[in-house]
């Protein structure tokens, strides 16, 4: 360590040199006090020393180990060994310039000199008389030469009444704090007993006692007597109150304290002599670091004084009691919230839109209601953020597409999925009374994300459940709503929130499930099924791209022919998203990366001959096809979670008394259909003037095929009634035509979801033709134009058109005919 510091005397050492080395020789010199007072020059070399005041009459060691002391010392003990000692201001300055030293300092003589083996020389210099620094000459050697002035006390009467009585206060009190158990040397305080003169009293008593470097200064620098004398008074005076204290505080906890009670009656301690100083109550280090953490955490102001008053609690609890961790833990979560810190959102529109296409194909509506956030943003940046939700089936991207938009944004994105909550704390947190209380998922996933303006995707919301712990949706409520959430209320917080800057972007796979009230405060944007061309072109782009990085193998590999893909998505996977696609691909990959690991490294070529060696049998075959115009037998389409589908609807007659059978676990929206169909039937026979009895004694079987899959919804009514007009007619239903509807029993055809999905499930088959209603002509726009251009689409208000385009013989000939026998089938 280069510091000049110095310590209590060790005149042994000084005399006995280390090991006998050549370093450890001693320099010694014995003269007399008054031959040192006596010859001291005007002119000496500088010590600048740090950490200690060297007053007259002292005698102590000096360790030197920086260049510009040991060059001062080595040019004094040169010369007449008189050296000027004063005092760094700045401790911690290795090269110290003249105006970072105090004027007023001590010649000393350097008495006894030792070269340890370090390179550090230890002197033993005695204080001669105080100085004062007239002029500063460096000679080039390293080291400040000085031209010194004795530093003369002010001629003032000492013989008052009140000086005496200060030297009798001053002696008293230096005995007092010796019976403190200060040591002070036996022969010092002997000199001090027959000492009258008060200024070398002042500088005796200063030099024993433990002063700071800035008060041992300023009694050394004191030229009047008497004042020096005082002020050296009142440093006694504090520290015999400050040892009387600590006598005290001794004194008054000795009882209590035993081996388990140490902790306690240390830090009791501290508290006392803290509180008697007047100093800033501090329980350690740990209060210190939370209430900076707390103040750096820049909390709006009514939540920092809770977190400062709650700290304020923390600091005079006992640390083993357990209300202290509570409040621990909660002080922590406050900290660790963000409330400040955001980041910047990116309003490159181009660029924005460049990262949407890159992660997702198609998506066309999604990307410009992105975009026209951004444009929004840009031009009103306090905006509020939008709740959307994306609706469709499972593995069409919706999750995917969240973390696409918050990477074009340039937020931070969380995630939490609301599948199967029930417990309305796990979205507003419990109280912070409850054990094991915490946040809820909301206020736990913005300290996840570490801003107040993260992308926040809530998943699943259509599946939120309650029971008797609470209705999380209505919670959801104060978290989705504009006008409440900049004050989202958490209950283990329980202070306000804002919430107003985050976007919130949710998911569902039915709107329908969706609590109304959640519903009215969402954008719904829905994603559809993609068609078997967009599923050819994301399968190229990303997925193939990505089963490879992910199985170590590159183009050089494999290869997919189209037709084999197309095989892929029709055969082997039977879905509105992707998912089963990229595990069918994954698949495909893995065959080949073991090969290739095998050693034998090639181009492995997937084509339909060689698919069903790497994926094996089908998954899904063909429906059988409806190749002929058949009786009671009409195509519908269906939508499903998995895209759409055609759907055979049978209808049979036979003797009997009227009753409806219905089979193929129909739900009770498409029960209600059926029996729709037949009033309308019953009133149609009376059109065309068919026999009154050909329900009142016959019974009509409706069935649909793949009876172990459950079917229902609103969109078979006009299936159905074609269904059971074509078997009371006896007239055959085109078997290229596919239609989807709702019914009323006077015939009128109502709209239906899932067009989009409908349209592909017909052009996948043999269907040429598709009745749609009236009502959504509008949905169209949502099916692909290669799509609309390969299929005949009808659009019909009643169900009397749908049978002209259905049926094999238009009504108007029947009519004519007066048909009253039903044909039969040839």
């Amino acid at each position: 360590m280069q510091d000049d510091n110095h310590q209590q005397p060790d005149h042994e050492e000084a005399q006995n040199p280390s090991n006998g080395s050549p370093e450890g020789k001693v320099d010694e010199v014995e003269v007399t006090e008054e031959a040192l007072l006596a010859n001291i020059p005007a002119s000496m070399p500088l010590l600048p020393i740090r950490d200690i005041v060297v007053y007259p009459f002292m005698l102590l060691p000096l360790f030197i180990g920086r260049d510009l002391s040991v060059n001062a010392v080595n040019k004094a003990l040169e010369g007449n060994r008189y050296i000027f000692l004063s005092t760094q201001k700045d401790p911690n300055l290795e090269q110290p310039q003249p105006k970072d030293l105090y004027a007023t300092g001590t010649i000393a003589s350097i008495i006894r000199m030792l070269r340890l083996p370090d390179g550090r020389v230890k002197v033993l210099v005695q204080g001669l008389r105080k100085g004062t620094v007239e002029r500063f000459a460096g000679n080039g050697d390293g080291y400040y030469e000085v031209e010194v002035s004795p530093f003369e006390d002010l001629e003032v009467n000492t013989s008052g009444v009140r000086t005496e009585a200060l030297v009798r206060n001053v002696k008293e009190q230096l005995g007092q704090m010796v019976q403190y158990g200060r040591m002070i040397l036996p022969d010092v305080m002997a000199l001090i007993d027959t000492l009258t003169d008060p200024g070398k009293l002042a500088d005796i008593v200063a030099a024993n006692m433990s002063l700071k470097v800035k008060d041992a200064q300023q009694v050394l620098s004191e030229p009047h007597p008497v004042k020096r004398l005082r002020r050296v008074y009142e440093f006694l005076s504090k520290e015999i109150k400050l040892l009387d204290m600590q006598m005290k505080i001794q004194s008054e906890a000795k009882g209590e304290m035993d081996k388990l009670q140490r902790e306690y009656y240390l830090r009791e301690q501290l508290k006392a002599i803290q509180k008697e100083l007047g100093e800033v109550e501090d329980v350690g280090e740990e209060i210190r670091e939370l209430e900076e953490k707390i103040n750096k955490a820049k909390m709006p102001k009514d939540i920092n004084k809770e977190a400062l008053k709650q700290l304020g609690r923390y600091r005079r609890m006992h640390q083993d009691a357990s209300e202290a961790n509570i409040i621990r833990t909660y002080l922590e979560w406050l900290i660790d919230i963000p409330w400040k810190k955001k980041t910047r959102d990116n309003l490159d529109l181009g660029k924005a839109l460049k990262i949407l296409n890159e992660d997702h194909y198609g998506l066309q509506d999604i990307k410009d209601r992105i975009i026209e956030y951004l444009g929004v943003k840009k031009l009103k940046p306090d905006m509020k953020g939008p709740i959307i939700c994306f609706v469709g089936p499972p593995g069409t991207g919706k999750t995917s597409l969240g973390k696409s938009i918050a990477r074009a944004l340039e937020r931070k994105f969380v995630r939490i999925s609301l599948g199967g909550v029930r417990d309305e704390a796990e979205i507003r947190g419990h109280r912070r009374t409850y054990v094991g209380a915490m946040p809820g998922k909301i206020i736990q996933s913005m300290k996840t994300a570490g801003t107040v303006n993260p992308l926040f995707m809530l998943d699943e919301i259509d599946k939120l459940g309650y029971d008797y712990k609470g209705d999380p949706s209505s919670a959801m409520l104060e978290v989705l709503d504009p006008e409440q959430n900049y004050s989202f209320q958490d209950h283990y917080i329980g202070m306000p929130y804002d919430l107003s800057k985050v976007m919130f972007i949710c998911t569902a796979n039915n709107v329908h499930s969706i609590p109304s009230a959640l519903r009215d405060r969402m954008e719904i944007i829905e994603l559809s099924s993609y068609t078997e061309e967009e599923k050819l072109q994301i399968a190229r782009k990303y997925l193939i791209p990505r089963q490879m990085e992910n199985n170590g193998i590159d183009g050089s590999y494999i290869d997919v022919s189209e037709e084999a893909l197309k095989q892929v998505i029709r055969q082997y996977t039977r879905e509105a998203g992707l998912r089963n696609l990229e595990r069918e691909l994954g698949k495909l990959c893995r065959k080949v990366a073991k090969n290739v690991a095998e050693g034998k490294a090639k181009l492995y070529r997937i084509t339909i001959s060689n698919l069903h060696r790497y994926l094996g049998t089908p998954k899904h075959l063909p429906d059988e096809e409806h190749s002929e115009d058949s009786i009671g037998v009409a195509n519908g389409l269906a939508w499903t979670q998995v895209g759409g589908e055609t759907m055979l609807i049978e209808v049979a007659s036979m003797v009997g008394k009227g009753n409806l059978m219905l089979t193929g676990q129909l739900g009770e929206v498409m029960k209600e259909s059926a029996h729709a169909a037949l009033t309308y039937a019953k009133h149609l026979a009376l059109d065309l003037k068919l026999k009154s009895d050909i329900f009142s004694k016959r019974d009509y079987h409706v069935h649909v095929p793949a009876g172990a899959i459950p079917k229902d919804g609103p969109s078979a009514g006009i299936t159905i009634a074609t269904a059971i007009i074509s078997e009371i007619t006896r007239t055959p239903v085109h078997h290229d035509v596919a239609m989807t509807g709702e019914i009323t029993i006077r015939g009128n055809v109502l709209p239906i979801g899932g067009l989009k999905e409908k349209a592909l499930a017909a052009a996948r088959g043999s269907v040429k033709t598709i009745v749609i209603p009236k009502g959504n002509e509008k949905d169209l726009n949502d099916v692909p134009k290669k799509i609309r251009d390969s299929l005949e689409i009808h659009t019909v208000k009643h169900i009397r058109e749908v049978l002209e385009i259905a049926l094999t013989k238009s009504l108007a000939t029947m009519e004519k005919n007066g048909e009253t026998e039903p044909t039969t089938k040839k």
